[in-house]
């Protein structure tokens, strides 16, 4: 599907994020239409050649480049020129930066009423903690989910993914289409931010909910799940499963499509709150009987009578399964000196559109649309070229030429 028929075709994004948690708001609206103009420094380069890297094409699919120094007048006039028409500016700073620069949301506002201004800082905007600065990792033990992540006894462990990153970036989307919605209401900008902090004890859920409801305080589990049993990583005869059986229904219909009538009449097991508090012993007792099955035999037995029931995948394996192809998760971008790759979709379906056979382009080089981007703005060649010329604005080639 052509970008221009998607249905945030109408709104043009300025995008000055970096790192990941900025870039993956960006992505929902690049990924849905959104003219999305990726504002870099001079000074971004392409260290050791990561913007041809798997992580800098996945996030930056979809996207113009304009290279801009801010810090110059001339440059903060045309990032200013473009704010004027702009629906969006989505920024993860340090909280100080963008008001250095003179590129805040109140300097925006002076001229374009309208503008929905995102921000993501590690902390927050304000408190104590607001200008330090901040990292995944960082978050993931702030926030307490390092602590209740790995097997007991054994000390804290992160997440395998950038999850406070990317749970930030999800939010911060979610919140710019609501100040859409907004403005389409009352004609009204404003300001939409969140933290990774902020994002990530949100995604603590009913972990947190524990603590903020009773005080309890929640520990690590390991492949357990904290509140419920039979449910966690089982042996196979040839691995390991994920099964989940801890409703009464669901461990009747395990103990007898496993002919385990011994452990279906063990009195500690009759309820949910019994099977949680013998949760080791009846680990043990459910493993005897699961090691007896290949994996897949496992998996389809199980899921026959109603018991979610899984394989632990490799990245490859999960991305060679059937269901995972059928779902066509990958799609293509053209990049001109890549060649064609297979990047990450959106995992949104919306009825009325199709995800298309491949991406509108692929990540940009470094101000690859610059002067593109310029004569939109009614500039004329020679302006061009004086910003060029004087290193205020970079083009993919270094030409001073319009």
């Amino acid at each position: 599907m052509d970008q221009q028929s998607l249905p945030l075709a109408q709104y043009t994004v300025l995008d000055l994020t970096i790192a990941r948690a900025g870039p993956t708001a960006v992505r929902l609206l690049s990924d849905w239409g959104a003219d999305v103009i990726r504002i870099e420094s001079p000074l971004s380069g392409d260290i050791a050649g990561k913007r041809h890297g798997s992580d800098s094409q996945n996030l930056h699919r979809n996207k113009r480049s304009l290279c801009l120094d801010l810090k110059a007048d001339a440059g903060r006039q045309v990032f200013m020129d473009l704010a004027k028409t702009a629906d969006v500016v989505v920024e993860n700073f340090r909280v100080d930066v963008k008001h250095r620069l003179g590129v805040d949301y109140a300097a925006l506002k002076k001229i374009n009423p309208r503008i929905i201004y995102a921000s993501i800082s590690g902390f927050g905007q304000q408190g104590p903690y607001s200008r330090r600065p901040a990292v995944d990792q960082v978050i993931q033990g702030s926030s307490g989910l390092m602590s209740i992540t790995g097997e007991p006894g054994r000390g804290p462990m992160r997440a395998g993914i950038a999850v406070s990153d990317t749970s930030a970036g999800m939010f911060l989307g979610q919140g710019i289409l609501l100040a859409l919605l907004h403005r389409e209401h009352t004609g009204e900008g404003q300001w939409v931010h969140t933290s990774l902090l902020e994002s990530m004890l949100c995604k603590l859920d009913f972990q947190a909910a524990r603590y903020t409801m009773s005080g309890e305080v929640p520990s690590q589990a390991g492949n357990n799940h904290p509140t419920l049993s039979p449910m966690g990583v089982f042996d196979s005869a040839d691995g390991r499963v994920n099964l989940a059986a801890s409703t009464d229904k669901m461990f009747r219909a395990f103990c007898e499509i496993m002919q385990a009538d011994e452990l279906a009449a063990n009195a500690d097991y009759e309820t949910v709150a019994g099977r949680l508090t013998h949760r080791e012993a009846l680990w043990h007792q459910v493993n005897l009987l699961t090691r007896q099955h290949a994996t897949r035999d496992l998996v389809e037995l199980l899921n026959s009578v109603g018991i979610p029931c899984g394989p632990i995948n490799t990245i490859e394996q999960a991305f060679e399964d059937e269901q995972v192809k059928f779902l066509a998760l990958t799609k293509q971008a053209n990049h001109a000196k890549l060649g064609k790759i297979d990047l990450i979709r959106s995992p949104i379906n919306l009825s009325r559109y199709s995800h298309g056979a491949k991406f509108d382009r692929a990540g940009p080089e470094l101000g690859e649309h610059s002067i593109e981007i310029l004569k939109q703005l009614d500039y004329s060649d020679e302006r061009i070229e004086a910003l060029v010329r004087d290193g205020t604005v970079i083009t993919v080639d270094g030409a001073t030429k319009a």
